[in-house]
């Protein structure tokens, strides 16, 4: 399900959940698992990529509906800690958009530092209106904090669905970079980053109002998503 590797203090950790890197409840521990850890090893930045051509196609909704109630109402939260645990690190993290990003698969892009994207057919959404599932309170918190008020109304409430090159006019994609030139790309962007000594403090003072609204969303709480599910 995930690939992680370091490579000169830069941690790759790739989502390798054939065929579209959906986000099951064992992928998201597995990676909320691996930012907890990355934040104790103190590496010096994070690139986050899908393989096999594509990022991450957001929750896999086929294992959602066979999900008892306290599944789902786990995995909710579970994705809750896992962006917080992504959004929190004080090291660069760079998301190299490999291919179609939707729903959560998104979210995890916009809750690294910088977004780089491959060209061509790569699908851009938020569309859980249109899937008939409600954003988890986590990952609504970082669209609000990442994205203009404009292209957040339209992504989420008419379920649009876009592509790299508006992404980044609209500066919430970074670069535009050829597929096969993505990690590398990322990792130099890393390590220009890192290379500020007062990243980590400017980071957590820009982050800090909604850092600590995820922190509390991610401790056992009252979700209204899970009260859907009656498990709270």
């Amino acid at each position: 399900m995930i690939e992680h590797e370091v490579l000169d203090g830069c941690a790759i950790v790739r989502l390798a959940r054939p065929p579209v890197n959906a986000l099951d409840l064992s992928t998201v521990l597995a990676l909320e698992a691996v930012f907890a850890q990355l934040a104790v090893d103190g590496v010096k930045g994070l690139v986050l990529t899908g393989a096999g051509g594509v990022f991450s196609a957001g929750v896999d909704t086929r294992s959602f509906a066979g999900y008892s109630g306290a599944d789902k109402a786990a995995l909710i939260r579970a994705i809750t800690r896992m962006i917080w645990r992504l959004y929190a690190l004080p090291c660069p993290t760079v998301a190299a958009v490999s291919g179609h990003a939707m729903g959560g698969g998104l979210v995890l892009a916009l809750g690294c530092d910088v977004r780089i994207c491959a060209p061509g057919d790569v699908r851009l959404g938020l569309t859980e209106a249109r899937a008939g599932v409600p954003f988890p309170t986590g990952p609504l918190e970082v669209i609000r904090a990442e994205l203009p008020p404009e292209l957040l109304r339209r992504l989420t409430l008419t379920s649009a669905v876009l592509g790299p090159d508006e992404f980044l006019a609209r500066g919430v994609f970074d670069q535009i970079v050829a597929v096969d030139e993505l990690e590398a790309r990322a990792l130099a962007t890393v390590a220009t980053l890192a290379s500020q000594p007062a990243f980590a403090a400017v980071k957590q003072q820009l982050r800090a109002p909604t850092l600590e609204r995820l922190e509390r969303l991610a401790m056992p709480g009252d979700d209204p998503m899970v009260r859907m599910f009656n498990e709270v």
